[in-house]
């Protein structure tokens, strides 16, 4: 049951940050699940130490790191468009 809470929260979080980023049109809904879970992991191993609570990937899903894992999904899509495009956006 927490796999399929992280692949719906990690989707939605995905979604959010590539539309946020503006890569929506490009993305598909596979996509934005992987970057999503992974922008939660990067969150885990270096947003949340920083501010605190646990990361979504254990099970956890209070407010704190809800906003950390959509940080970490944003930082990804930054890093994605800096190498795709030479700008972040």
């Amino acid at each position: 049951m927490t796999l399929l809470l992280i692949l719906l929260v990690g989707g939605i979080l995905g979604w959010l940050a590539s539309i946020l980023m503006r890569t929506d049109a490009q993305q598909g809904i596979f996509l934005n699940v992987v970057v999503g879970i992974v922008g939660a992991l990067i969150a885990g191993f270096l947003i949340t130490p920083l501010i605190g609570g646990a990361p979504i990937t254990s099970g956890s899903f209070d407010l704190m790191s809800l906003i950390s894992s959509f940080l970490g999904a944003v930082v990804l899509l930054a890093i994605v468009n800096l190498f795709r495009r030479g700008s972040v956006r």
